[in-house]
């Protein structure tokens, strides 16, 4: 199953046993089989034909919910090796440390939100009938230091369009690791049928603002008095890339 696809489901026993592996991120076998009002048999049923439709994958008796959406690939830049792969549940805990670390250093309240977002739902990977979201993390040596994300409406009349973010470590900047992440993150809309790319930093974070328009972004609004930072009022300007 891809992200752009809508799971549909033909009986409500999968929608239930799809729902709560979204909703946990990861669930063991035998504590789904615990939490649902299912026969051994039946749940057995209904979860081979999850796997089968590409809904649900399962590793180690670990379930997870099966998004394809891009293979790994090295770099290397200045002596520095990195990779850039789809995230993964086991990433959860150095995504949030990394984007963490990011927003100490600069003021980037999109990417805050997301680290509380996914704190409270304790899982990398969302994809409903509502809303889903992707992310692609770079590594070095195993340990995250760049994410970019993709926030994607399920909702038919927003389909063509996403909010993007994308972050590294300030440790780890001046390698070009920033720039693969961005383009990672167009390269994977564009082939799932995007139309327009948002991301959206306050007028303050001149790091951000000068990233995105050396990379083609253009300013397309701006919201007068937005954010309110450190006592202060903070226009937020919303940059866009057409694809």
């Amino acid at each position: 199953m891809g992200a752009t696809e809508r799971p549909t489901f033909t009986s409500d026993a999968k929608r239930r046993l799809y729902e709560y592996v979204e909703r946990n991120g990861t669930v063991k076998r035998h504590k789904l089989l615990d939490v649902v009002s299912l026969s051994s048999d039946e749940f057995q049923t209904h979860l081979e034909g999850l796997k089968a439709d590409g809904y649900l994958q399962e590793e180690g008796g670990t379930l997870q919910i099966a998004l394809e959406f891009g293979a790994v690939t090295k770099h290397e830049r200045d002596g520095v090796e990195f990779v850039i792969r789809p995230g993964r549940q086991s990433d959860f805990d150095g995504l949030i440390e990394t984007i963490r670390d990011v927003t100490s250093e600069e003021t980037y309240v999109v990417a805050e939100t997301i680290a509380e977002e996914l704190l409270y739902e304790d899982t990398v990977t969302r994809h409903n009938t509502v809303k889903s979201r992707v992310f692609f993390v770079a590594t070095i040596d195993g340990e995250v230091v760049g994410w970019t994300h993709l926030d994607l409406p399920q909702i038919e009349q927003m389909h063509g369009t996403a909010q993007q973010t994308v972050g590294v470590r300030e440790a780890h900047r001046g390698h070009g690791i920033g720039s693969k992440l961005l383009s990672r993150g167009l390269e994977w809309a564009e082939a799932n049928g995007y139309r327009k790319l948002y991301n959206s930093v306050p007028i303050t974070n001149d790091r951000a603002l000068e990233f995105l328009t050396h990379h083609g972004w253009d300013t397309e609004a701006i919201r007068r008095d937005h954010y309110a930072i450190d006592g202060e009022l903070v226009d937020e300007v919303m940059m866009a890339r057409e694809l």
